[in-house]
């Protein structure tokens, strides 16, 4: 049953996943998280960062990883097929209709809609983390007494960072790594 439920989530984040990988996480969240619960939050923060941190798109890897998480490495191989497997039909017919229809100002309007929605959904996604980060929870609490101040410093300084001498975020990754393990081992 469980196979069965991973493939249709799975399946459900591919159909319906429009502005590339990024956009996908709230998905995946909202499917493992809150619908199944198979995973908590942290647990799915975790599978983000190590799907940011391994080769090829984020999206994909984080579906394989919480697959595995969810059903072992058969469900990963699932989870994987299911979350790509629409996009691969659906790109191919939008490339058929793109190519012959691309001089329509009607497609170019609708290109243009969907602009907005995946940046709103990207950075939900990206909020939804944050707060995780910051606060332990989801949510964005008005009590600041329980910041994570490491964090929040961690943050400022990568920001910071990739915004002034466009370090490769590969560099930053390893730098917050090294960083966490000797403040939070020690401290």
């Amino acid at each position: 049953m469980v196979y069965i439920q991973l493939m249709w989530s799975f399946f459900q984040v591919g159909l319906f996943t429009i502005g590339g990988g990024y956009a996908a996480i709230p998905l995946i969240q909202h499917q493992v998280v809150e619908v199944h619960s198979w995973l908590t939050m942290t647990q799915f923060a975790d599978i983000i960062t190590i799907a940011e941190m391994t080769p090829g798109p984020p999206f994909i890897n984080a579906a394989t990883f919480a697959g595995i998480q969810v059903a072992g490495i058969p469900g990963g191989i699932l989870a994987t097929i299911s979350c790509i497997f629409p996009s691969c039909m659906i790109i191919t017919i939008l490339a058929f209709f793109y190519y012959r229809f691309k001089g329509l100002s009607s497609i170019q309007g609708v290109l243009y809609g969907l602009r907005p929605a995946v940046i709103a959904l990207i950075s939900s996604a990206g909020l939804s983390l944050v707060a995780l980060s910051f606060w332990g929870t989801q949510e964005m609490p008005v009590n600041l007494d329980t910041t994570d101040w490491v964090s929040v410093l961690f943050f400022i300084a990568a920001f910071f960072i990739l915004r002034r001498w466009k370090v490769s975020p590969l560099w930053i990754i390893a730098g917050t790594a090294v960083s966490g393990i000797l403040l939070y081992s020690f401290f």
